[in-house]
């Protein structure tokens, strides 16, 4: 069996030690950049690499051109994943500690390199010492392998792609930072507040249960087609504040086996970087 969209942390325990299947802690925390690589030092699932956001699953933000978080550069993102032991065949499962929010992106970057085989650990972390599986501290050394990138270029938009498709009723633009953030209320991360004209608001946060693992996918199925509103899947595009947390929705739709929409990576934090772009604040008219 291959997993593409979630795992259970029962399935993963199963496949420790197999010569096929890497393991990627992607622990990360904003308000302390170094506390997901300390923790993964003191303790992480046995033959987990570590991915950080900042240096790893993203490219240097150049301020006033770029979002906060970049996208690598394929060329070198399909080396690192080379270096982790990740081959065609591999079957690659991705964890935090978060709910997902930092491991999606590493998902979300594989299957844009056209790697299928990747799932997000459901419950992550805290799911898997509460089972009792297996825990290290050593810092494997991996077998490297040769990944070349298949790219899917189609998983992608632009700004400029934003702003054309800006009211068009067969599209839909999905923001999916917190409510408050969205309205313009609270902006802790970004000079400016708002949101992109007509996206309606959907906080990834909502994907999950108490216990941080994912809700059931037919309940996803129906709260993200009452979002798209028979819109199809692939016209619509998500973003968030710079493009990390928006792959946890794209994730959640994949899982609810409506297909995988599109990403505004720059998002937010990129957005702004033009003032001739437009802002808006407030909720948009048929947002819930």
């Amino acid at each position: 069996m291959r997993y593409q969209t979630l795992i259970p942390v029962d399935d993963l325990a199963a496949h420790l030690g197999d010569p096929d299947w890497v393991v990627v802690d992607c622990r990360f925390w904003l308000d302390d950049t170094e506390k997901g690589r300390r923790d993964y030092q003191q303790a992480h699932i046995l033959g987990a690499v570590y991915a950080h956001l900042d240096e790893d699953l993203s490219a240097p933000p150049r301020p006033g051109e770029t979002g906060r978080h970049p996208l690598p550069l394929v060329d070198e993102l399909a080396a690192r994943f080379g270096r982790w032991g990740i081959s065609p065949a591999v079957q690659v499962v991705v964890y935090d500690d978060r709910g997902g929010a930092i491991a999606a992106r590493l998902w979300w970057l594989l299957r844009w390199l056209g790697h299928e085989d990747v799932a997000v650990l459901d419950g992550g972390w805290p799911a898997w010492v509460a089972a009792a599986h297996p825990v290290d501290d050593r810092v494997p050394v991996p077998s490297p392998r040769t990944f070349e990138p298949r790219l899917r270029p189609e998983m992608l938009v632009t700004a400029e792609d934003v702003l054309r498709q800006m009211g068009d009723p067969a599209a839909r633009l999905i923001d999916s930072r917190a409510p408050e953030r969205y309205r313009g209320e609270e902006e802790p991360l970004d000079p400016v507040g708002g949101h992109i004209p007509g996206a309606l608001n959907y906080h990834f946060i909502r994907n999950l249960a108490e216990d941080e693992r994912f809700l059931a996918s037919q309940v996803l199925r129906q709260r993200f087609q009452a979002l798209l509103d028979g819109v199809a899947p692939e016209r619509a595009v998500f973003y968030c504040g710079s493009g990390v947390t928006a792959a946890h929705n794209i994730l959640a739709v994949a899982h609810a086996g409506l297909g995988v929409p599109r990403l505004y990576a720059g998002s937010w934090s990129h957005w702004i970087t033009d003032p001739e772009r437009p802002v808006a604040r407030g909720s948009e008219p048929g947002q819930g």
